[in-house]
């Protein structure tokens, strides 16, 4: 659901990024690599209306008897409503407290996210041992093979992951993720060749893959709208600690050579135990409401928000469906249409600013800069940017239902855009040149802090939540599978970049799309704390 900066730095010289849905983390160095990750995963872009048209948009969305008995004049209103900024009507209902049971089943969702995070770090500390081990300590292009088939599987994942999402359920989507999930560990924690170990990784790639698209939409789906942005926030999180276990995990090595079999094994355990929770978990009320399954979806209402909510929610549900989101499912080019292109091109655009605000720079040379302030220890280096993503993640967390997402991106982008032109003022005024050190070390620890307060949760969380039902899960895996292979573009450019251009400049330029991001959320991001994802629905896609 990060997501979701992945750098990795082999012999070669080549930096592969990605930035996930979800936040950032250092791993440790090895003598002959290094890899550095940070996970990190829109809104419509709306005019803002007249006082007229709000209350125009709030009278067509007073409960569902008026709404079916409303005429042409009412079609209209909806159609206007997605071209007027949601944000001044006022949500419908008062929200009141659940009394269902979510938190456990975010939590076995959440088993995705730890193992994104762990199959993206688990390779930096095993990588030396594992070329040692298979024979190819001095084959940079095999070692940078076994890194990149995860990019490449987990690209396939993510464009998959909708489909299944969509056809099998979300539950049992989660169940046939973990066939790859399980499979791939075992093959890297056995493999005796290359070819063994590279499968292995597409495959782990896959799942992970799957998991990015299908972690978030649960998620938003089965939590109530009260504190959905919280619990969507989590995902990135658990991504991070999944990084931080990988690197944790990879501390006995110095004494074990062999130990790097035990680490990509260690992933087997989530793997069977998503498999196994997803088979008491509910299945999302939305996906079985689609199906028709009626009673299935009261029954998961009831189970995941409490009895007295199960009327609350199914009318929310007939209303959206009176809207058009009983049509069938859309196809790939569906998404494309002029229907839905405005609000899928803006999650586009929030993931195109996400990995273009630097977080690959940022990672890849923040064992320098801790190195230059001081801090010769990577593990202390990394521990730092882990406990100031963790803790800027944390805090999202408690403000996403009471800030709001627009803001927070605004915040994020406006904290990463300082910390860059710090950092690049850092490497080039002489004045500031006592003090380089240890501004470098502020800037980073800032930026890291700024990226995972807005940058790094909000896009992952939001695109579930703008999305109509319909285009849902298809549209999450196309921003999702486009993330991916921008992560890839981009890392693979990036040192060209750096040779060419000199870091402070490459800074000073990431520093102006920050910028330029704050300006874009400013005029085309909306609002959605507070609204079911029906309200937003037929806010933002209104029937034809």
């Amino acid at each position: 659901m990060q997501g979701a900066a992945l750098a990795v730095k082999a012999r070669t010289g080549c930096g592969l990024g990605l930035t996930g849905y979800h936040g950032e983390c250092g791993g440790r160095r090895g003598s002959r690599s290094s890899v550095r990750m940070s996970s990190g995963i829109g809104c419509c872009g709306l005019r803002r209306g007249s006082a007229f048209m709000e209350t125009e948009l709030a009278r067509a969305r007073i409960g569902f008897g008026s709404l079916l008995r409303s005429s042409a004049k009412a079609k209209s209103v909806r159609a206007q409503a997605s071209e007027e900024d949601i944000e001044g009507v006022a949500p419908l209902k008062p929200q009141t407290a659940s009394s269902g049971i979510v938190l456990p089943y975010v939590g076995v969702a959440c088993l995705g996210a730890i193992l994104f995070g762990y199959h993206l770090g688990v390779v930096n500390g095993a990588l030396e041992y594992l070329s040692m081990d298979l024979g190819i300590a001095e084959n940079t292009v095999a070692q940078g093979w076994i890194v990149s088939t995860l990019l490449a599987g987990a690209t396939v994942g993510s464009f998959t992951g909708g489909a299944l999402a969509d056809k099998f359920g979300r539950t049992k989507t989660f169940q046939l993720d973990a066939i790859p999930l399980v499979v791939g560990a075992f093959l890297c924690a056995t493999a005796q060749s290359v070819q063994t170990m590279i499968i292995g990784r597409l495959l782990a790639g896959i799942g992970i893959g799957i998991s990015s698209a299908i972690v978030p939409l649960y998620i938003s789906e089965i939590s109530p709208t009260e504190i959905r942005g919280a619990l969507g926030s989590v995902n990135q999180l658990f991504i991070c600690i999944g990084i931080l276990a990988a690197l944790v995990a990879g501390l006995p090595l110095a004494g074990n050579p062999l130990w790097w079999r035990t680490m990509f094994g260690i992933a087997l355990i989530p793997s069977v135990l998503l498999a196994l929770g997803m088979g008491f978990s509910p299945e999302s009320p939305r996906w079985l409401f689609q199906q028709g399954k009626i009673v299935e979806a009261e029954k998961a209402i009831k189970t995941l928000c409490g009895k007295d909510k199960v009327a609350e929610v199914m009318q929310d549900l007939t209303a959206a469906s009176q809207g058009g989101s009983a049509e069938p499912e859309a196809g790939w080019f569906d998404l494309f249409s002029s229907r839905y292109w405005k609000v899928v091109s803006v999650g586009a655009a929030l993931f195109l600013f996400q990995q273009l605000a630097g977080i690959n720079a940022v990672v890849y040379y923040s064992t320098s800069v801790f190195r230059s302030a001081g801090v010769e220890s990577d593990v202390a280096a990394s521990a730092l940017v882990g406990a100031a993503n963790v803790l800027g993640t944390t805090v999202a967390s408690s403000l996403m239902d009471k800030q709001g997402r627009k803001s927070l991106l605004m915040i994020s982008f406006t904290g990463m855009a300082t910390s860059m032109l710090l950092l690049s003022l850092s490497f080039t005024w002489k004045v500031l040149a006592p003090y380089a050190g240890p501004l470098a070390v502020v800037g980073t620890v800032l930026y890291v802090l700024s990226f995972s307060l807005g940058a790094g949760p909000v896009p992952a969380l939001l695109l579930p939540e703008i999305f109509a039902s319909r285009i849902r899960a298809k549209a999450v895996s196309l921003s999702l599978g486009m993330h991916w292979i921008s992560n890839f573009v981009i890392g693979l450019f990036f040192l060209s970049f750096v040779n060419k251009y000199g870091i402070s400049s490459v800074y000073l330029g990431f520093a102006a799309i920050c910028l330029l991001a704050v300006l874009y959320i400013a005029g085309n991001v909306v609002e959605t704390k507070g609204r079911s994802l029906e309200e937003i629905e037929r806010a933002l896609n209104p029937s034809t």
